[in-house]
């Protein structure tokens, strides 16, 4: 029964991953994270559990991947899309550290310093900014004399944006 079952349910994942796209699996957003998640427990659910039967573990994958796939529509309008998204965080404006911004974060300076270094960083006046992305990642913009300016746009939706361009060349 659990080979059945097991076969079962991922030929049911790959038809359903198939249908709903390359984004079912991103994890672009927290809700993208959660509902990756919410595949792996039905899958082993169903796979493994001889009171889960098979039909009810195809079913609930159906419903998760059409809810992930109606909020992804409704994401494209900007009140479903703050319900659902969290918002990227400035840690670091130039080599300025935001230390109110890493308390929201709840991260350390060495947690901080940590992604530094694995970003190639050697001295902080190498930062031109690090944000904090919404699925969890640190980007970590590294600039050297010469370099051209960052393009405001790309940090449209980042909380603590302002930190990082003077009143006079933000664009919002």
């Amino acid at each position: 029964m659990v080979v059945i079952s097991t076969v079962g349910i991922y030929l049911a994942l790959i038809l359903f991953s198939r249908i709903a796209g390359l984004r079912s699996f991103s994890q672009m957003t927290n809700f993208d994270m959660a509902a990756t998640v919410g595949i792996g427990s039905m899958l082993a659910t169903t796979a493994l559990s001889s009171s889960t039967p098979l039909l009810v573990g195809v079913v609930g994958l159906a419903v998760l991947f059409a809810v992930q796939w109606v909020v992804s529509r409704l994401r494209r309008h900007r009140g479903p899309e703050r319900l659902v998204d969290n918002s990227p965080l400035v840690l670091m404006s130039g080599a300025d550290v935001l230390s109110e911004h890493l308390t929201i974060a709840a991260m350390t300076r060495s947690d901080l310093r940590s992604k530094l270094r694995l970003a190639g960083v050697t001295r902080y006046d190498q930062v031109g900014a690090v944000v904090l992305e919404v699925p969890g990642g640190v980007s970590v913009r590294v600039s050297g004399p010469g370099d051209p300016p960052m393009d405001p746009d790309l940090f449209a939706s980042v909380r603590g944006r302002d930190q990082l361009f003077s009143d006079d060349s933000f664009v919002s």
